[in-house]
């Protein structure tokens, strides 16, 4: 048929629009059944039959004598373009222009009308029509005019289409960056915790040599300051010359022989203590760090959360925050300890901030259900803002201000938890407080070793 260009054909990449070379990015395979069909909406049957005919040797076309019959067939069925009679019973096509951009907005229309008025087309267009014909319209005209349209919407659907996959596309890229951000993140500080470990436990052990000698060494101390008092009690008791008695006596008053004597009990006991903090002090370090467990050991979660508190003295002595522990009964459960240490370090670390120097609560609970445990952190502090708390997990994010978080912290516990096959929740309220909550199964070994030999 003259003036006929079909989509579907490879030529049209040639020639394309009376001569005008076809965009790249049209992609033919997204042409669907309906993109060849075509609705002919008049009121006058030989028009219709006039179109039908003419347009049905390249087109699949059907007709409708009004509006009503034309939004019955248009609910039931697609097409890829609708040819409008502008004046009609009942609704007129200006309606259904309307009705069709609303709810169709694939579909094509094209409106014809006898009436030549330049504010009609101006309307018609903006409504949403591509074209506006003149009747009598010659159908070599007519057929170009719906290859154009029918040509602008493939190019129209094509573009939304790539757009469409170029956003999941960025999205991808955007969630595959930030991942791996967080594990380059995780990578430095899992660096840095264990060359912080092996500092530590080299600390700790040179610190627990000489904290052993002083600590023996007070006993002996003791013991040798008895005895030495025992023997200036029998010297005191013998008898002397009134001169060297006297004498004696200036020289006990001249250093205070009696708050010496009452005093050095009171010493001896506060060296003790001191080296039994060091003593303390250098377990937890070597309990905290682990460096001698660096394969999936079965261990208890308590003993861990303990020995972590312990270390957090400077924020759980000040007498400002009230630490509670609700402790339950406990299986042991493959995990690397040390990792799960840091995770109970910085949600402990995170509570005391959030209370800052104000007076609060942080309550610890621990408890088993079925095949997992459960660790509760909650605190009294400040909350967290229902927008910021669906980032709280992200690499970099940080509601503390400037120069006191890096936003490391949680973002490296989550994927400490995820790696021991566990999952770590928050709720908070603003101005009430927040509570942590991990999950962790008993026996993670075989979902660890996995990820470990796949590294």
């Amino acid at each position: 048929m003259k003036g006929i260009i079909d989509v579907a054909d490879p030529r049209v990449n040639e020639n394309f629009f009376s001569g005008e070379p076809q965009s790249p990015s049209l992609d033919l395979a997204y042409a669907e059944a309906h993109d060849r069909r075509i609705l002919i909406v008049d009121d006058e049957e030989p028009v219709r039959r006039l179109f039908a005919d003419y347009l049905g040797e390249q087109y699949s076309c059907e007709t409708a004598g009004d509006t009503q019959e034309a939004l019955e067939i248009l609910s039931r069925e697609s097409f890829a373009l609708v040819l409008s009679d502008m004046q009609m019973p009942g609704l007129s096509g200006v309606e259904l222009l309307r009705k069709i951009t609303e709810r169709y907005p694939d579909t094509a229309v094209i409106m014809i009308s006898g009436i030549d008025r330049t504010q009609r087309v101006i309307d018609a267009i903006r409504v949403g029509a591509y074209d506006y014909l003149i009747k009598p319209c010659e159908l070599d005209v007519l057929a170009l005019c719906v290859e154009r349209a029918m040509g602008r919407r493939t190019l129209l659907r094509n573009a939304r289409r790539y757009k469409h996959d170029l956003e999941k596309r960025n999205a991808e890229l955007a969630r595959q960056q930030a991942e791996l951000v967080r594990l380059q993140a995780q990578i430095v500080q899992t660096e840095k915790m264990a060359s912080l470990g092996q500092l530590a436990a080299g600390v700790a052990h040179e610190l627990n040599n000489p904290a052993g000698f002083i600590y023996s060494n007070i006993d002996l101390l003791k013991e040798y300051t008895q005895q030495l008092k025992d023997c200036q009690a029998a010297f005191d008791s013998v008898t002397l010359p009134a001169q060297l008695t006297a004498q004696i006596a200036e020289i006990k008053k001249r250093f205070g022989y009696e708050e010496v004597l009452a005093e050095l009990a009171s010493i001896l006991s506060d060296c003790c203590v001191g080296a039994e903090r060091i003593r303390d002090i250098v377990q937890n370090l070597r309990l905290f760090t682990r460096l001698d467990e660096g394969e999936i050991k079965r261990v208890d979660l308590n003993e861990g959360i303990e020995s972590t508190v312990r270390l957090l003295s400077r924020f759980y002595k000040s007498g400002r925050i009230d630490l509670r522990r609700d402790y339950g009964e406990l299986p042991q459960i493959n995990c690397y300890a040390a990792q799960l240490n840091q995770v109970w370090m910085n949600l402990l670390v995170n509570a005391a901030q959030a209370i800052g120097e104000a007076e609060g609560d942080v309550l610890i609970t621990t408890w088993s259900s079925e095949s997992n445990v459960l660790v509760r952190v909650s605190d009294t502090g400040a909350g967290i803002a229902p927008e910021q708390l669906k980032k709280i997990f992200d690499p970099f994010f940080t509601t503390k201000p400037i120069g006191e978080g890096t936003g490391l912290g949680l973002s490296i516990s989550h994927g400490i938890v995820e790696q021991h096959g566990g999952r770590i929740e928050v709720e908070s309220t603003p101005g009430e407080g927040t509570t942590f909550t991990v999950c962790l199964p008993v026996d993670a070994k075989l979902k660890l070793l996995l990820e470990t030999e796949t590294r």
